[in-house]
């Protein structure tokens, strides 16, 4: 009897028969013993599935290890999943709420017994249950039930998180996973066993409440991380160790950069006077690429009427969860904090009439927002309640589009370039196949800002991935993803096209038929918010910035005070040159002031003594390049603003 075959396409193109019903860590096993050791899932048709799953039908196949980003993700799912049976066995009487994956590991929501604690000290011994569970090498089962069998599960293990979670889902979508005595309510997908997992790491607990709802208890949140090999565990915990070194916080701190005070408000930074100038030459940086590019300034207030957000669509959208309306002596007159700056740029552009003459114009705006985050997710400069964003709007004809993207895309790729982070990807954030109830506009008009995005992209050969379901409520959009100096991947820039806000505001031009046309929006942020960007560029430089942005360039040390007045004069002369130093006069020997300044990341350390007084010329020492010899003042001058001039030059 004949076997029913199949046709698999590998992503090379090449395609090649199975029998029916084969898995795709079967077919890996085809190709390479070693290969069939490394998959930990398989793509179906771009569908995430396990890589034991029966394939039953013809289908594009791609199988994932570790090292991809889909492969991690199912890798820490099914880590969380093993957690959870590690707690269940160490904690009997323990409730599950959730465990899902994030950027680095996962974590669970856990509901203790009453009388049980968890603290650090616990972490060893979740960790010994872990492995030991990971031994067994128990493989991942995957069973559809019934919504009434999932609810007689979960009543007779009396777990009401589980419960809830179901009752909210439909039946005929429901899947348990089980492995070794566990099983739990998920999609999966998961790894072919548990012995895949080699390295533990418990990383961390916190509250959180259960669904994120303030009203709900407040659940244990466990934090981990594992790998498939001991080895990827200890480069990993290095990085940590790194990364703390470059916490934004501890060098904001340290550097005198920024403040929180509990009396101003939660989420809510002071920026010092270092910090200050560091932010507004930022600006002033910006500023100036944008009056090349034919940007004019503009200055919004802080706040809006509360109908300016009804009609945008941002008060559907943030209302509930945000700043709530402020009530004024004027009966029924309300306003709110601003979310965002576009409702504002479209009333400037409504301000008087446009024609097609007047296209583009692009008005752009520092301008600052407020939203309402819970305490639980602020985090430094990256999470906070006011923030201000590189906010500009671009009003242009169909027929200027692409130019006016490509342009935006010229300026987001020489800041990259000028900052340092030479290390990026692209990501366009289209609609979500499926549901499209969550996105404001037509299909038509998504569908020209779409395709505006992707033709624009490809015209300028950047590779870039499609994520379907991640566009903003209002229109699609194209991302930067920046990878820093430890690894890390940030978001930083993010170019939209918009044909909604147009519609909504009724924004009109005069076309050259003498009728009345829609122009189409383009929404950009190169820092996204002046904040969260400090705090990324602080955590990639370590706190070294460039030396056109630093605080401080230059700092003179005098041998002894006999040579204050002169190192002085130095100061006054190198600010002539708009070079910014000042003079460390501290009564200390020089080998003390050049350690307490290196740690200062200042870049320049300029040592003057007697022999320099004489000669009229300064010794140099450059941070992290040690001694770099004596000079005359005005050369050393010429070489730190020759050097700025080549960083900022345009090309």
């Amino acid at each position: 009897m004949k076997k029913d075959m199949i046709k698999i396409t590998f992503p090379d193109g090449a395609v090649k028969e199975f029998e029916k019903g084969i898995s795709g860590i079967e077919i890996a096993q085809s190709i390479s013993h070693k290969l069939a050791k490394e998959v930990v899932a398989v793509s179906i048709n771009g569908e995430v599935w396990d890589a034991t799953r029966p394939i039953t039908n013809d289908a594009k196949l791609k199988l994932f290890k570790f090292d991809d980003a889909e492969g991690q993700d199912v890798f820490w799912h099914s880590s969380a999943h093993i957690m959870a049976e590690a707690l269940e066995q160490l904690y009997p009487g323990i409730k599950l709420g959730i465990g899902p994956t994030v950027d680095n590991g996962f974590y669970y929501d856990v509901d203790l017994p009453e009388g049980a604690s968890l603290t650090d000290s616990d972490f060893k011994r979740i960790e010994d249950k872990m492995l030991e569970l990971s031994r067994q090498k128990n493989v991942f089962v995957r069973t559809e039930v019934s919504k009434a069998e999932a609810l007689k599960t979960f009543t007779e293990k009396g777990d009401e998180y589980k419960l809830e979670l179901i009752n909210d889902l439909e039946d005929g979508t429901i899947t348990f996973y089980k492995q070794g005595q566990f099983t739990d309510l998920c999609r999966g997908p998961h790894i072919p066993n548990t012995g895949i997992i080699k390295a533990v790491k418990i990383m961390s607990l916190a509250g959180a409440y259960w669904r994120g709802d303030e009203k709900n208890k407040q659940l244990t949140r466990v934090y981990g991380i594992t790998f498939p090999k001991q080895k990827l565990l200890l480069e990993y915990l290095e990085r940590l160790e790194e990364a703390k070194k470059r916490d934004h916080r501890k060098l904001g701190k340290e550097l005198d950069l920024f403040h929180f005070s509990p009396k101003v408000g939660m989420g809510l930074p002071l920026w010092m006077p270092k910090g200050a100038q560091l932010r507004e030459r930022l600006e002033n940086f910006l500023k100036k690429v944008q009056k090349d590019f034919g940007y004019l300034p503009v200055i919004t207030p802080h706040i809006g009427n509360k109908d300016l957000y009804v009609t945008s669509g941002h008060y559907a959208k943030y209302g509930a969860d945000s700043f709530q309306p402020i009530h004024t002596p004027q009966e029924n007159e309300e306003y709110l904090l601003k979310p965002m700056n576009c409702p504002h740029h479209c009333e400037i552009y409504n301000a008087r009439p446009r024609s097609y003459k007047d296209l583009p114009i692009r008005f752009a705006e520092f301008g600052t927002v407020y939203r309402y985050e819970q305490s639980g997710e602020l985090h430094g400069l990256t999470r906070v309640r006011g923030f201000t964003q590189d906010d500009a709007h671009i009003f242009c004809r169909p027929d200027q589009l692409k130019e006016e993207f490509l342009k935006v895309m010229d300026i987001v790729l020489y800041i990259f370039r000028v900052l340092k982070f030479e290390d990026f990807s692209t990501q366009i954030s289209l609609r979500d196949k499926e549901d499209r109830s969550k996105y404001i506009g037509t299909d038509e008009n998504w569908e020209k800002a779409e395709a505006a995005i992707v033709d624009a992209v490809k015209e300028k050969g950047i590779e870039a991935v499609v994520e379907y379901g991640e566009a903003a409520f209002y229109g699609p959009k194209l991302d930067f993803m920046v990878k820093d100096a430890l690894g890390r991947k940030w978001q930083l820039g993010t170019i939209q096209v918009d044909y909604n806000l147009p519609e909504r505001f009724e924004l009109e031009y005069k076309g050259s038929d003498n009728k009345m046309h829609r122009p189409i929006m383009i929404h950009r942020a190169p820092f996204g918010s002046m904040e969260r960007f400090v705090a990324v560029l602080i955590e990639h430089t370590a706190g070294k910035f460039p030396l056109w942005l630093t605080p401080e360039q230059v700092v003179i040390l005098p041998l002894s005070e006999k040579y204050n007045e002169y190192a002085k004069k130095v100061s006054n002369l190198l600010e002539n040159y708009d070079i910014r130093s000042f003079v460390d006069d501290r009564n200390e020997k020089v080998g003390k002031k050049i350690r307490d300044n290196e740690l200062k990341r200042i870049p320049f350390l300029l040592i003057v003594g007697e022999k320099e007084q004489e000669e009229g010329k300064i010794s140099v020492r450059k941070q992290g390049d040690g001694d770099k010899g004596v000079m005359e003042i005005e050369k050393f001058a010429n070489m730190i603003n020759e050097e700025i001039e080549k960083t900022l030059a345009f090309k």
